[in-house]
């Protein structure tokens, strides 16, 4: 019965974790959002460039801080940066010229609000980048920077 409760413990102990890591991962993501929308507005509303070239710039800015900070604070790794960087490269070399085309053709052709449209984006990119860095990018390599040693410690 021991076991049983034990095992009971450290399984609510993981998944308490892992919800702590998601919401911290979407707080990050928010953060990154704040930076690709702002720099999607200004580009949009200051520069009259088509959309792509707003949406792309906006993205590659919020990718590389969401990559650093969530690197660091969400999935405490120390994974090879370098590699850990190419593998969210590949990722965005599927996701981004997909969502930059789709993205091009809902605003530029079909009509859609390009606000919305890069909302939408964004959405899809915080849910796929999520699973894709949790599964793929840092699947056996997170909780063991200095942050996680530091929290082991003081459990």
């Amino acid at each position: 019965m021991a076991n049983s409760d034990n095992s009971k413990g450290n399984y609510l102990k993981m998944k308490n974790k892992e919800v702590i890591r998601a919401i911290k991962f979407a707080l990050i993501s928010a953060s990154a959002g704040i930076i690709e929308i702002g720099l999607f507005t200004a580009l949009n509303e200051l520069t009259g460039l088509r959309y792509w070239p707003c949406y792309l710039t906006a993205l590659i800015a919020s990718v590389l801080w969401n990559f650093t900070i969530n690197r660091r604070y969400t999935f405490k790794s120390t994974k090879n940066v370098p590699r850990a960087m190419a593998m969210v490269f590949a990722f965005y070399l599927v996701f981004t010229p997909a969502t930059t085309i789709l993205g091009d053709y809902l605003a530029e052709t079909a009509g859609w609000n390009e606000y919305l449209v890069t909302g939408l984006n964004m959405a899809l990119n915080l849910t796929l980048e999520y699973l894709y860095d949790t599964f793929i990018v840092y699947r056996g390599d997170m909780d063991n920077n200095d942050i996680a040693q530091k929290e082991k410690i003081k459990s």
